[in-house]
Protein backbone atom coordinates (compact mmCIF):
# COMPACT_ATOMS: atom_id res chain seq x y z
CA UNK A 1 0.00 0.00 0.00
CA UNK A 2 1.44 3.60 -1.24
CA UNK A 3 1.33 6.54 1.35
CA UNK A 4 -1.61 8.24 -0.44
CA UNK A 5 -3.67 4.69 0.22
CA UNK A 6 -2.53 5.15 3.88
CA UNK A 7 -3.75 8.32 4.35
CA UNK A 8 -6.69 7.38 3.27
CA UNK A 9 -7.09 4.74 6.03
CA UNK A 10 -6.51 7.28 8.92
CA UNK A 11 -6.65 5.20 12.24
CA UNK A 12 -9.52 7.38 13.20
CA UNK A 13 -11.89 6.18 16.15
CA UNK A 14 -14.22 4.79 13.26
CA UNK A 15 -10.72 2.93 11.59
CA UNK A 16 -10.05 1.38 14.86
CA UNK A 17 -13.87 0.30 15.44
CA UNK A 18 -14.52 -0.93 12.22
CA UNK A 19 -11.41 -3.17 12.72
CA UNK A 20 -11.78 -4.44 15.27
CA UNK A 21 -15.33 -5.19 14.38
CA UNK A 22 -13.95 -7.63 11.69
CA UNK A 23 -11.55 -9.33 14.42
CA UNK A 24 -14.05 -10.41 16.97
CA UNK A 25 -16.70 -11.10 15.02
CA UNK A 26 -18.16 -8.31 12.74
CA UNK A 27 -21.77 -9.30 12.28
CA UNK A 28 -22.99 -8.90 15.86
CA UNK A 29 -20.52 -5.68 16.85
CA UNK A 30 -21.55 -4.02 13.94
CA UNK A 31 -25.09 -4.80 14.47
CA UNK A 32 -23.97 -2.35 18.03
CA UNK A 33 -22.77 0.07 16.46
CA UNK A 34 -24.88 0.38 13.42
CA UNK A 35 -28.37 -1.09 14.28
CA UNK A 36 -29.69 -0.56 10.91
CA UNK A 37 -27.54 -3.26 9.39
CA UNK A 38 -29.57 -6.22 10.20
CA UNK A 39 -32.41 -4.59 9.05
CA UNK A 40 -34.06 -1.95 6.71
CA UNK A 41 -31.81 0.41 5.08
CA UNK A 42 -30.04 3.51 7.49
CA UNK A 43 -32.47 6.39 7.89
CA UNK A 44 -30.46 9.09 6.75
CA UNK A 45 -30.69 12.44 8.97
CA UNK A 46 -31.88 15.54 6.97
CA UNK A 47 -29.67 18.19 6.07
CA UNK A 48 -30.51 21.00 8.30
CA UNK A 49 -28.17 23.69 6.72
CA UNK A 50 -25.24 25.01 7.48
CA UNK A 51 -27.17 28.33 8.77
CA UNK A 52 -28.24 27.69 11.86
CA UNK A 53 -29.25 30.88 12.73
CA UNK A 54 -30.49 33.81 10.31
CA UNK A 55 -28.30 36.58 9.51
CA UNK A 56 -30.95 39.14 8.90
CA UNK A 57 -34.92 38.54 9.39
CA UNK A 58 -35.80 36.00 6.53
CA UNK A 59 -38.87 37.30 4.15
CA UNK A 60 -38.67 34.29 1.61
CA UNK A 61 -39.18 30.49 2.06
CA UNK A 62 -38.18 28.93 -1.85
CA UNK A 63 -37.36 30.63 -4.87
CA UNK A 64 -39.09 29.71 -8.29
CA UNK A 65 -36.82 31.05 -10.84
CA UNK A 66 -38.49 31.27 -14.14
CA UNK A 67 -35.37 31.48 -16.60
CA UNK A 68 -36.29 32.37 -20.07
CA UNK A 69 -33.17 30.96 -22.12
CA UNK A 70 -32.12 32.67 -24.71
CA UNK A 71 -31.87 36.11 -24.14
CA UNK A 72 -35.41 37.74 -24.20
CA UNK A 73 -35.18 41.12 -25.55
CA UNK A 74 -35.63 43.74 -22.82
CA UNK A 75 -36.40 45.95 -25.39
CA UNK A 76 -39.74 44.35 -26.36
CA UNK A 77 -40.63 43.20 -22.84
CA UNK A 78 -39.84 45.43 -19.75
CA UNK A 79 -38.03 48.77 -21.05
CA UNK A 80 -39.35 51.11 -23.31
CA UNK A 81 -37.88 53.88 -25.25
CA UNK A 82 -39.50 56.13 -27.45
CA UNK A 83 -36.29 57.72 -28.10
CA UNK A 84 -35.52 54.67 -29.93
CA UNK A 85 -38.37 54.31 -31.29
CA UNK A 86 -38.38 57.79 -32.87
CA UNK A 87 -35.15 56.67 -34.31
CA UNK A 88 -35.95 53.52 -36.02
CA UNK A 89 -33.72 52.70 -39.11
CA UNK A 90 -30.82 55.73 -38.32
CA UNK A 91 -27.92 54.76 -38.23
CA UNK A 92 -26.65 53.77 -34.55
CA UNK A 93 -24.60 56.78 -32.70
CA UNK A 94 -21.06 55.15 -32.38
CA UNK A 95 -20.91 56.97 -29.13
CA UNK A 96 -22.81 54.02 -27.66
CA UNK A 97 -21.35 50.88 -29.57
CA UNK A 98 -17.12 51.70 -30.10
CA UNK A 99 -15.08 49.74 -27.91
CA UNK A 100 -17.99 47.90 -26.62
CA UNK A 101 -18.19 44.56 -26.56
CA UNK A 102 -20.79 42.93 -29.41
CA UNK A 103 -21.74 39.53 -29.76
CA UNK A 104 -22.36 38.48 -33.62
CA UNK A 105 -22.63 42.28 -34.84
CA UNK A 106 -18.62 43.00 -34.07
CA UNK A 107 -16.97 45.02 -36.53
CA UNK A 108 -19.75 46.17 -37.67
CA UNK A 109 -19.98 49.77 -36.15
CA UNK A 110 -20.14 51.57 -39.00
CA UNK A 111 -23.53 50.06 -40.14
CA UNK A 112 -25.04 49.50 -37.60
CA UNK A 113 -28.55 50.83 -37.50
CA UNK A 114 -31.45 51.45 -34.93
CA UNK A 115 -34.18 49.03 -34.61
CA UNK A 116 -37.47 50.52 -33.13
CA UNK A 117 -39.59 48.65 -30.32
CA UNK A 118 -41.54 46.24 -32.54
CA UNK A 119 -44.36 45.66 -30.15
CA UNK A 120 -46.53 48.89 -28.60
CA UNK A 121 -46.40 48.69 -24.83
CA UNK A 122 -49.02 50.12 -22.14
CA UNK A 123 -49.53 50.84 -18.73
CA UNK A 124 -50.95 48.15 -16.35
CA UNK A 125 -52.17 48.20 -12.83
CA UNK A 126 -53.10 51.48 -10.62
CA UNK A 127 -49.06 51.61 -10.27
CA UNK A 128 -49.03 52.17 -13.98
CA UNK A 129 -46.01 50.37 -14.90
CA UNK A 130 -44.75 50.29 -18.43
CA UNK A 131 -44.57 46.71 -20.40
CA UNK A 132 -44.77 45.09 -23.88
CA UNK A 133 -48.76 44.78 -25.08
CA UNK A 134 -47.06 41.15 -26.22
CA UNK A 135 -47.53 40.02 -22.44
CA UNK A 136 -51.04 40.99 -21.04
CA UNK A 137 -51.46 38.55 -18.36
CA UNK A 138 -47.95 39.40 -16.96
CA UNK A 139 -48.96 43.25 -17.44
CA UNK A 140 -51.88 42.35 -15.43
CA UNK A 141 -49.52 41.59 -12.37
CA UNK A 142 -48.28 45.19 -12.49
CA UNK A 143 -48.97 45.89 -8.72
CA UNK A 144 -47.55 42.84 -7.74
CA UNK A 145 -43.82 42.63 -9.30
CA UNK A 146 -40.58 44.99 -9.31
CA UNK A 147 -39.82 45.30 -12.73
CA UNK A 148 -35.86 45.73 -12.36
CA UNK A 149 -34.62 47.88 -15.67
CA UNK A 150 -30.62 48.44 -15.11
CA UNK A 151 -29.37 44.80 -15.02
CA UNK A 152 -25.32 44.18 -15.82
CA UNK A 153 -23.44 40.86 -16.78
CA UNK A 154 -20.64 40.33 -18.40
CA UNK A 155 -20.61 37.14 -20.45
CA UNK A 156 -21.78 37.97 -23.96
CA UNK A 157 -22.46 34.23 -25.54
CA UNK A 158 -25.42 32.25 -23.56
CA UNK A 159 -23.44 28.84 -22.04
CA UNK A 160 -20.92 31.20 -20.43
CA UNK A 161 -23.67 33.71 -19.52
CA UNK A 162 -26.34 30.90 -18.22
CA UNK A 163 -23.21 29.97 -15.81
CA UNK A 164 -22.85 33.25 -14.82
CA UNK A 165 -25.96 34.15 -14.02
CA UNK A 166 -26.30 30.87 -12.39
CA UNK A 167 -23.00 30.24 -10.32
CA UNK A 168 -21.42 34.40 -9.91
CA UNK A 169 -18.21 33.40 -12.21
CA UNK A 170 -18.07 32.15 -15.96
CA UNK A 171 -15.58 29.49 -14.60
CA UNK A 172 -17.22 26.12 -15.11
CA UNK A 173 -17.18 23.82 -11.64
CA UNK A 174 -18.65 26.76 -9.00
CA UNK A 175 -21.57 25.75 -7.48
CA UNK A 176 -25.10 26.87 -8.35
CA UNK A 177 -27.37 29.52 -6.46
CA UNK A 178 -29.63 27.16 -5.94
CA UNK A 179 -26.52 24.67 -4.64
CA UNK A 180 -25.75 27.54 -2.06
CA UNK A 181 -29.15 28.44 -0.99
CA UNK A 182 -29.51 24.12 -0.59
CA UNK A 183 -26.18 24.06 1.55
CA UNK A 184 -27.58 26.93 3.28
CA UNK A 185 -30.89 26.36 4.79
CA UNK A 186 -31.48 22.46 3.40
CA UNK A 187 -34.91 21.93 2.36
CA UNK A 188 -38.40 21.28 4.45
CA UNK A 189 -38.98 17.62 2.21
CA UNK A 190 -37.11 14.82 3.11
CA UNK A 191 -39.21 13.01 -0.03
CA UNK A 192 -37.94 14.96 -2.68
CA UNK A 193 -34.87 16.63 -3.76
CA UNK A 194 -34.33 20.14 -2.39
CA UNK A 195 -33.50 22.31 -5.99
CA UNK A 196 -35.51 20.52 -8.76
CA UNK A 197 -35.10 21.87 -12.74
CA UNK A 198 -37.92 21.73 -14.96
CA UNK A 199 -37.16 22.35 -18.76
CA UNK A 200 -39.63 23.42 -21.65
CA UNK A 201 -39.17 25.14 -24.96
CA UNK A 202 -40.88 26.86 -27.77
CA UNK A 203 -41.18 29.98 -29.91
CA UNK A 204 -37.30 30.47 -31.24
CA UNK A 205 -34.23 29.05 -31.42
CA UNK A 206 -33.21 26.75 -28.44
CA UNK A 207 -30.28 26.90 -27.02
CA UNK A 208 -28.89 23.84 -25.18
CA UNK A 209 -29.27 23.70 -21.59
CA UNK A 210 -25.77 21.90 -19.83
CA UNK A 211 -26.41 20.13 -16.70
CA UNK A 212 -23.66 22.15 -15.09
CA UNK A 213 -25.67 25.05 -14.95
CA UNK A 214 -27.38 23.36 -11.85
CA UNK A 215 -24.41 21.31 -10.10
CA UNK A 216 -23.05 21.77 -6.68
CA UNK A 217 -19.47 22.26 -8.24
CA UNK A 218 -17.10 22.05 -5.02
CA UNK A 219 -20.28 21.57 -2.80
CA UNK A 220 -21.67 17.34 -1.72
CA UNK A 221 -23.00 16.57 -4.52
CA UNK A 222 -26.28 15.98 -2.63
CA UNK A 223 -26.81 19.90 -2.92
CA UNK A 224 -27.02 19.99 -6.79
CA UNK A 225 -30.03 20.41 -8.77
CA UNK A 226 -32.14 17.44 -10.23
CA UNK A 227 -33.91 17.40 -13.54
CA UNK A 228 -37.49 16.34 -13.88
CA UNK A 229 -38.09 14.93 -17.47
CA UNK A 230 -41.65 15.88 -19.23
CA UNK A 231 -41.87 12.70 -21.10
CA UNK A 232 -41.39 8.89 -19.52
CA UNK A 233 -40.19 8.71 -15.63
CA UNK A 234 -40.10 12.03 -14.53
CA UNK A 235 -36.57 11.13 -13.26
CA UNK A 236 -34.52 8.19 -14.72
CA UNK A 237 -35.43 4.45 -13.10
CA UNK A 238 -37.85 6.64 -10.79
CA UNK A 239 -40.03 3.40 -11.14
CA UNK A 240 -39.26 -0.03 -9.98
CA UNK A 241 -38.14 -2.78 -13.05
CA UNK A 242 -41.19 -4.68 -13.99
CA UNK A 243 -41.97 -7.56 -11.60
CA UNK A 244 -40.04 -6.01 -8.79
CA UNK A 245 -42.07 -4.79 -5.70
CA UNK A 246 -41.23 -2.06 -3.73
CA UNK A 247 -40.04 -4.43 -0.51
CA UNK A 248 -37.82 -5.81 -2.56
CA UNK A 249 -36.72 -3.06 -4.07
CA UNK A 250 -36.24 -1.65 -0.77
CA UNK A 251 -34.26 -4.74 0.39
CA UNK A 252 -31.80 -4.04 -2.08
CA UNK A 253 -31.13 -0.68 -1.51
CA UNK A 254 -30.84 -1.73 2.11
CA UNK A 255 -27.94 -4.07 1.53
CA UNK A 256 -26.40 -1.37 -0.96
CA UNK A 257 -26.91 1.17 2.04
CA UNK A 258 -25.26 -1.70 4.30
CA UNK A 259 -21.99 -2.34 2.05
CA UNK A 260 -21.99 1.66 2.30
CA UNK A 261 -22.46 2.43 5.53
CA UNK A 262 -19.55 -0.33 6.90
CA UNK A 263 -17.04 0.97 4.09
CA UNK A 264 -17.81 4.35 5.46
CA UNK A 265 -16.85 2.90 9.02
CA UNK A 266 -13.26 2.90 7.92
CA UNK A 267 -12.70 5.35 5.95
CA UNK A 268 -14.65 7.85 6.63
CA UNK A 269 -14.99 9.50 2.69
CA UNK A 270 -17.59 12.50 2.55
CA UNK A 271 -18.45 10.53 -0.84
CA UNK A 272 -20.06 7.27 0.34
CA UNK A 273 -21.63 9.24 2.91
CA UNK A 274 -23.08 11.38 -0.32
CA UNK A 275 -23.58 8.01 -2.21
CA UNK A 276 -25.65 6.70 0.96
CA UNK A 277 -27.56 9.71 1.68
CA UNK A 278 -28.64 9.90 -2.50
CA UNK A 279 -29.88 5.85 -2.44
CA UNK A 280 -32.16 6.62 0.69
CA UNK A 281 -33.33 9.90 -1.24
CA UNK A 282 -34.11 7.82 -4.34
CA UNK A 283 -35.58 4.95 -2.58
CA UNK A 284 -37.94 7.91 -1.24
CA UNK A 285 -38.50 9.50 -4.42
CA UNK A 286 -40.11 6.65 -5.94
CA UNK A 287 -43.29 7.20 -3.94
CA UNK A 288 -43.53 10.72 -3.75
CA UNK A 289 -42.50 12.04 -7.53
CA UNK A 290 -44.90 10.13 -9.62
CA UNK A 291 -47.57 11.71 -6.82
CA UNK A 292 -45.99 15.16 -7.43
CA UNK A 293 -46.37 15.45 -11.09
CA UNK A 294 -49.34 13.68 -11.62
CA UNK A 295 -51.31 17.25 -12.21
CA UNK A 296 -54.37 15.36 -13.80
CA UNK A 297 -55.51 15.34 -10.19
CA UNK A 298 -55.93 19.10 -10.35
CA UNK A 299 -59.34 20.59 -10.40
CA UNK A 300 -59.57 21.66 -13.89
CA UNK A 301 -59.95 25.06 -13.36
CA UNK A 302 -56.88 25.42 -12.59
CA UNK A 303 -55.43 23.16 -15.29
CA UNK A 304 -57.47 25.82 -17.40
CA UNK A 305 -55.91 28.80 -16.01
CA UNK A 306 -51.92 28.03 -16.43
CA UNK A 307 -53.63 26.20 -19.88
CA UNK A 308 -51.73 22.89 -18.41
CA UNK A 309 -51.99 19.52 -20.07
CA UNK A 310 -51.03 16.31 -18.53
CA UNK A 311 -47.84 14.62 -19.73
CA UNK A 312 -47.44 17.75 -22.50
CA UNK A 313 -44.23 18.87 -21.39
CA UNK A 314 -45.31 22.63 -21.58
CA UNK A 315 -43.90 25.26 -19.53
CA UNK A 316 -47.75 25.78 -18.58
CA UNK A 317 -47.07 22.43 -16.65
CA UNK A 318 -43.80 23.07 -15.64
CA UNK A 319 -45.37 26.07 -13.42
CA UNK A 320 -48.14 23.99 -12.07
CA UNK A 321 -45.53 21.49 -10.79
CA UNK A 322 -43.60 24.36 -9.73
CA UNK A 323 -46.02 25.43 -7.46
CA UNK A 324 -46.80 21.66 -6.06
CA UNK A 325 -42.87 21.73 -5.30
CA UNK A 326 -43.11 24.83 -3.41
CA UNK A 327 -46.03 23.66 -1.90
CA UNK A 328 -44.14 20.16 -0.25
CA UNK A 329 -41.35 22.78 0.83
CA UNK A 330 -38.73 22.17 -2.49
CA UNK A 331 -36.24 25.08 -1.53
CA UNK A 332 -35.49 25.94 -5.19
CA UNK A 333 -37.17 25.19 -8.54
CA UNK A 334 -35.67 26.33 -11.60
CA UNK A 335 -37.78 26.59 -15.11
CA UNK A 336 -35.83 26.83 -18.07
CA UNK A 337 -38.10 27.87 -21.14
CA UNK A 338 -35.59 27.77 -24.15
CA UNK A 339 -37.38 29.74 -26.94
CA UNK A 340 -36.10 33.48 -26.91
CA UNK A 341 -32.75 33.48 -29.25
CA UNK A 342 -34.59 36.08 -31.54
CA UNK A 343 -31.59 37.09 -33.94
CA UNK A 344 -34.30 37.41 -36.68
CA UNK A 345 -37.71 38.08 -37.12
CA UNK A 346 -37.97 39.33 -33.27
CA UNK A 347 -41.73 40.93 -33.75
CA UNK A 348 -43.07 37.63 -34.72
CA UNK A 349 -41.16 35.87 -32.38
CA UNK A 350 -41.48 37.40 -29.15
CA UNK A 351 -45.10 37.25 -29.85
CA UNK A 352 -45.24 33.39 -30.42
CA UNK A 353 -43.34 32.71 -27.57
CA UNK A 354 -44.58 35.01 -25.58
CA UNK A 355 -47.80 32.66 -25.87
CA UNK A 356 -45.97 30.06 -24.43
CA UNK A 357 -45.24 32.16 -21.22
CA UNK A 358 -47.34 34.58 -20.49
CA UNK A 359 -50.20 33.36 -19.32
CA UNK A 360 -49.10 30.34 -17.17
CA UNK A 361 -46.51 32.88 -15.49
CA UNK A 362 -49.09 35.06 -14.61
CA UNK A 363 -51.11 31.98 -13.02
CA UNK A 364 -48.46 31.07 -10.80
CA UNK A 365 -48.47 34.23 -9.25
CA UNK A 366 -51.86 34.22 -8.89
CA UNK A 367 -52.48 30.85 -7.57
CA UNK A 368 -49.50 31.62 -5.24
CA UNK A 369 -51.30 34.50 -3.87
CA UNK A 370 -54.46 33.20 -3.71
CA UNK A 371 -53.11 30.36 -1.78
CA UNK A 372 -51.47 32.63 0.48
CA UNK A 373 -48.02 31.57 -0.65
CA UNK A 374 -46.65 34.18 -2.29
CA UNK A 375 -45.48 36.61 0.45
CA UNK A 376 -42.95 33.27 1.29
CA UNK A 377 -42.38 32.21 -2.40
CA UNK A 378 -39.55 34.76 -4.21
CA UNK A 379 -40.70 34.15 -8.12
CA UNK A 380 -37.59 35.36 -10.47
CA UNK A 381 -38.50 36.21 -14.33
CA UNK A 382 -35.84 37.11 -16.71
CA UNK A 383 -32.73 35.94 -18.70
CA UNK A 384 -29.09 35.42 -18.97
CA UNK A 385 -29.09 39.15 -20.87
CA UNK A 386 -30.69 41.05 -22.79
CA UNK A 387 -30.82 42.11 -26.78
CA UNK A 388 -29.19 45.20 -28.64
CA UNK A 389 -30.68 48.23 -29.80
CA UNK A 390 -29.40 47.89 -33.12
CA UNK A 391 -30.77 45.70 -35.65
CA UNK A 392 -29.73 42.22 -36.70
CA UNK A 393 -31.23 42.34 -39.79
CA UNK A 394 -35.22 41.86 -38.23
CA UNK A 395 -33.78 40.59 -35.10
CA UNK A 396 -31.85 41.73 -32.31
CA UNK A 397 -27.97 40.57 -30.86
CA UNK A 398 -27.26 39.40 -27.82
CA UNK A 399 -26.68 42.24 -25.28
CA UNK A 400 -25.30 42.69 -21.47
CA UNK A 401 -25.00 46.31 -20.91
CA UNK A 402 -28.65 46.80 -19.48
CA UNK A 403 -31.49 44.31 -19.64
CA UNK A 404 -34.34 43.39 -17.31
CA UNK A 405 -36.04 41.26 -15.07
CA UNK A 406 -38.62 41.44 -12.38
CA UNK A 407 -39.56 39.51 -9.29
CA UNK A 408 -42.42 39.42 -7.19
CA UNK A 409 -43.50 37.82 -3.67
CA UNK A 410 -40.37 36.60 -1.33
CA UNK A 411 -40.21 40.18 0.29
CA UNK A 412 -40.03 42.32 -2.65
CA UNK A 413 -41.90 45.21 -3.28
CA UNK A 414 -45.01 44.93 -5.55
CA UNK A 415 -45.94 47.98 -7.83
CA UNK A 416 -42.62 49.31 -8.43
CA UNK A 417 -39.44 49.85 -10.86
CA UNK A 418 -36.05 50.20 -10.28
CA UNK A 419 -33.18 51.62 -12.09
CA UNK A 420 -33.08 52.45 -15.91
CA UNK A 421 -31.27 52.06 -18.82
CA UNK A 422 -30.18 55.37 -21.47
CA UNK A 423 -32.49 56.87 -23.98
CA UNK A 424 -31.77 54.12 -26.26
CA UNK A 425 -31.82 50.92 -24.16
CA UNK A 426 -28.22 50.58 -24.79
CA UNK A 427 -25.95 51.35 -20.69
CA UNK A 428 -27.70 50.82 -17.48
CA UNK A 429 -27.14 54.47 -15.96
CA UNK A 430 -29.52 54.69 -13.17
CA UNK A 431 -29.23 52.20 -9.79
CA UNK A 432 -27.13 50.07 -11.72
CA UNK A 433 -27.41 46.21 -10.59
CA UNK A 434 -24.87 43.28 -11.10
CA UNK A 435 -25.90 40.39 -11.50
CA UNK A 436 -23.76 39.89 -7.58
CA UNK A 437 -25.85 42.46 -6.46
CA UNK A 438 -28.82 40.26 -7.56
CA UNK A 439 -27.27 37.31 -5.74
CA UNK A 440 -26.32 39.23 -2.75
CA UNK A 441 -30.33 40.72 -2.67
CA UNK A 442 -31.27 37.13 -3.13
CA UNK A 443 -29.94 35.39 -0.56
CA UNK A 444 -30.55 38.30 1.72
CA UNK A 445 -34.10 37.65 1.57
CA UNK A 446 -33.83 34.30 2.90
CA UNK A 447 -31.77 35.48 6.08
CA UNK A 448 -28.84 35.26 4.75
CA UNK A 449 -25.34 37.41 4.75
CA UNK A 450 -23.93 36.82 1.21
CA UNK A 451 -20.41 37.30 3.02
CA UNK A 452 -20.97 34.92 6.06
CA UNK A 453 -22.10 31.67 3.44
CA UNK A 454 -18.66 31.02 2.36
CA UNK A 455 -17.33 27.19 2.14
CA UNK A 456 -13.57 26.43 2.07
CA UNK A 457 -12.06 24.92 -0.85
CA UNK A 458 -8.28 24.67 -2.55
CA UNK A 459 -7.52 27.07 0.83
CA UNK A 460 -9.78 29.37 0.20
CA UNK A 461 -13.14 30.76 1.30
CA UNK A 462 -15.62 30.67 -1.69
CA UNK A 463 -19.11 32.28 -2.04
CA UNK A 464 -21.93 32.50 -4.50
CA UNK A 465 -21.22 36.70 -4.64
CA UNK A 466 -17.18 35.90 -4.70
CA UNK A 467 -15.67 39.56 -3.51
CA UNK A 468 -18.68 41.25 -4.80
CA UNK A 469 -22.18 42.04 -4.67
CA UNK A 470 -24.08 44.41 -2.25
CA UNK A 471 -28.19 44.04 -1.54
CA UNK A 472 -30.05 46.15 -3.21
CA UNK A 473 -32.33 47.75 -0.61
CA UNK A 474 -34.75 49.91 -2.15
CA UNK A 475 -36.91 46.94 -3.68
CA UNK A 476 -37.47 45.42 -0.71
CA UNK A 477 -41.05 45.02 0.97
Amino acid sequence: MDIHEETKLRLTRRTFLGKTARGIGSLALASLLTPSILGAAPQIEQWPGIITEPHVPPKAKCVIHLCMAGGPSHLETLDYKPKLAEMHGEPMPQSFTKGQPIAQLQGQANSLKCLGPTHEFQKFGESGQEMSSAFPHIGSLADDICIVRSLRTEQINHDPAHTFMNTGTAISGRPSMGSWLLYGLGSENENLPGYVVLISSGGGQDQPIATRQWHSGFLPGQFQGVQFHSSGDPVHYVSSPGGVSQEQQHDVVGAVQTLNSMLNETVDDPTIATRINQYEMAFRMQTSVPELTDISKEPQNILDMYGAKPGDGSYASNCLLARRLAERGVRFIQLYHRGWDHHGGIQNAIKTTAGYVDKATAALVNDLKQRGMLDETLIIWGGEFGRTPMAQGSGRDHHIKGFSMWMAGGGVKGGISYGNTDELGYNAVENIVHVHDFHATMLHLFGIDHEKLTYRFQGRDFRLTDVHGHVVRDILA
